[in-house]
C-alpha cells in the first residue's frame, strides 16, 4: 500500500501569515484592482523563507523552469497594469536558484511599498514536514535548543558510574550532558563554516550561496 504524506501548500501559509500579522495596506497603487489574497508584505514573505529555508530573489537568479502558464499571467498582469514598472522576484528553495528542480517556486511582481503580488505558483507542493525539519536552521537561538534536546536524548543512553560519580548520579547526568552538547556544537560549526552554511533569516534574501 502506498503512503501518501500530507504536504504544505505555500500560498496557503502565506495567507495564513497575512491573516495573522497587523500590516495594514499602504499602496501607491489601488489594491482594489488586484486579487488581495496575492498582495503580500514582504515580512510575511520573509517569515515563510525563514520558516521553510526558502529564498526570494530576482528572477534573473532562478535557474529553475518556468512554464508557459506563469508567463501567460505575467503577461495578462502586464497588459490589464501598463502603469507599473515589473520587478520580478522568486521565492524558492536554494536549489532552485542553481539547479533544475521543481520543489513549489513562487513568482512575484513588487507593487512597492514592500509589497508584492503573487502571479503563478507551480510544481510540487511543500513536504508537509519541511518546516519542521528547518526549524533548528532559522537562527542560533533554535539550533542550540536542537542541540540542546539531542545531548539530552543521547546523555540518558550513558551508562552509570562512567565518571565515578555512584554517590551522585545528578552530577553524572551533567557532566555528560555537557560533554555531549559541547561534542555536538562543535560538530555542527565545524560541519556549518566547511560547507557554507548560514541561518533562514539571514539567508532567506541573499544571492549569496555561503
Amino acid at each position: 500500500m502506498e503512503i501518501t504524506l500530507p504536504k504544505t501548500d505555500l500560498h496557503s501559509e502565506l495567507i495564513k501569515s497575512k491573516r495573522i500579522s497587523k500590516i495594514k495596506i499602504d499602496l501607491d497603487y489601488n489594491p482594489d484592482k488586484i486579487d488581495s489574497n496575492r498582495l503580500f508584505h514582504v515580512d510575511q514573505i520573509r517569515k515563510i523563507c525563514i520558516d521553510y529555508r526558502l529564498r526570494f530573489l530576482d528572477f534573473n537568479f532562478f535557474k529553475g523552469g518556468v512554464p508557459d502558464e506563469a508567463y501567460t499571467r505575467l503577461k495578462e498582469f502586464e497588459l490589464n497594469h501598463p502603469d507599473l514598472d515589473l520587478n520580478i522576484k522568486m521565492m524558492a528553495p536554494t536549489k532552485l536558484f542553481q539547479l533544475e528542480n521543481y520543489d513549489d517556486p513562487l513568482m512575484f511582481v513588487s507593487l512597492g511599498n514592500n509589497y508584492y503580488y503573487l502571479i503563478h505558483k507551480w510544481g510540487n507542493d511543500m513536504s508537509y514536514f519541511r518546516k519542521m525539519f528547518m526549524w533548528p536552521f532559522k537562527n542560533i537561538y533554535n539550533i542550540l535548543v536542537y542541540i540542546a534536546i539531542i545531548s539530552l536524548f543521547f546523555t540518558t543512553f550513558v551508562p552509570d558510574g562512567i565518571f565515578f560519580y555512584k554517590n551522585n548520579p545528578e552530577i553524572q547526568f551533567f557532566v555528560v550532558f555537557l560533554f555531549m552538547f559541547k561534542s555536538l556544537a562543535a560538530i555542527f560549526i565545524y560541519f556549518g563554516f566547511a560547507m557554507g552554511k548560514n541561518f533562514n533569516e539571514n539567508i532567506w534574501n541573499s544571492k549569496f550561496y555561503n
